[in-house]
């Protein structure tokens, strides 16, 4: 069904894209449109990456797939602006739009695609920026004032992204000297043996009260229990409905985390449960933090008595317009907000997943300081 659907799909930007334009033009369109079926469909072919044999095809794969998108996007925009003209032409007594105008259009908009993969090429490959981020935070008492958090998500190790990209990441989230360092979930796309080396620099990542990590969906869909195990032999703390105690300059912080929203569907043992993962904790904590992949965690971390939960998972739609779909599935896209008596932060994400292309979302390293409201 994926198959046919891709194949209408392409279908659909060929008749529409095509027909105007000559028919040398045309031919030659037909046969890119036919390779970037192609390139697409082996993207799609996990064995290419796994085995190593076909690095080149995967990127250009990859790299396809952001063209499509963005391609089948404006030619729809195309045919809603025609139709809009052609509604419009009776009214204003004009002959629009004119067979030159359809035809331009037509060449417009792959030279549009081909423009915003580029760009989002750049935006997703560069080493991903620091957010900075303030959360105020009622009565919170003076010795946690500054204290600062370094969040690391969806990272989305796999085809295209490697060790080298995630050495730049750590490099960059090691030099802000945060208290704590955190990791949202979705690292991987691929089993532990065939990405264990390019997982390997989390292993440096420091902050002062130590690193800790919960599971993503994509941990899920890779292996998750391997993977939960590879964590912990890299150092980090995995947190699975669990806590810590931190104590700093003389007050307690207790920071959870929870499997993600769907584990259950994976591991029954692995139901996302914000109050289980407070159990014990000390009531007299100054500050009481949660680390959920996915946003829609929200309305139970408020009701357990959460002060801030840190998510990713949206990427804050990657590019358009899948920003717009986003809020479809998940209360927040990306940034700070407030739910309830708790306060959410929503990251866009260090890496991407799919085509590497990401426009109106850049990749985030954030840095959240703690202040008194």
């Amino acid at each position: 069904m994926a198959l046919l659907l891709l194949a209408l799909l392409h279908a659909y930007i060929g008749l529409r894209l095509l027909a105007p334009l000559p028919l040398a033009w045309a031919s030659a369109g037909a046969v890119a449109l036919a390779a970037l079926f192609a390139l697409m469909l082996a993207a799609a072919a996990p064995v290419l990456w796994r085995r190593r044999t076909r690095p080149a095809l995967v990127w250009a794969g990859y790299i396809a797939m952001g063209f499509f998108s963005s391609l089948f996007v404006l030619t729809l925009l195309r045919d809603v602006l025609l139709l809009a003209a052609t509604l419009a032409a009776p009214l204003v007594g004009a002959s629009w739009p004119t067979p030159a105008f359809v035809r331009d259009a037509a060449l417009a908009v792959p030279a549009l695609a081909a423009l915003a993969t580029l760009l989002g090429f750049f935006n997703a490959r560069r080493r991903p920026s620091v957010r900075r981020v303030q959360v105020p935070v009622q009565g919170l008492p003076p010795a946690l004032h500054g204290f600062s958090i370094v969040q690391i998500s969806d990272l989305h190790v796999g085809p295209t992204i490697r060790k080298g990209f995630v050495d730049g990441v750590v490099d960059a989230a090691n030099a802000l000297q945060a208290d704590v360092a955190v990791v949202t979930g979705d690292v991987v796309d691929g089993k532990v043996h065939e990405l264990g080396e390019h997982t390997a620099p989390l292993g440096r990542l420091a902050a002062r009260h130590g690193t800790y990590l919960v599971t993503g969906n994509h941990e899920y869909y890779s292996g998750a229990g391997a993977w939960i195990a590879e964590f912990r032999r890299l150092g980090l703390t995995v947190l699975l409905n669990e806590h810590v105690v931190l104590s700093h300059s003389d007050e307690r912080v207790v920071l959870a985390g929870v499997p993600d929203y769907t584990a259950h569907h994976f591991d029954a043992s692995h139901q996302s449960d914000p109050a289980l993962s407070l159990q014990g904790a000390p009531a007299d904590a100054a500050l009481r933090l949660l680390l959920a992949h996915q946003p829609r965690t929200a309305p139970a971390a408020a009701e357990a008595g959460f002060d801030l939960q840190l998510s990713g998972h949206t990427h804050g739609g990657q590019f358009f317009p899948w920003n717009f779909f986003v809020p479809l599935q998940q209360p927040y896209t990306a940034g700070l907000h407030r739910h309830g008596g708790m306060w959410i932060y929503t990251s866009r994400g260090t890496g991407y997943w799919g085509p590497p292309k990401r426009l109106g979302a850049p990749s985030e390293i954030t840095l959240l300081t703690l202040v008194a409201a």
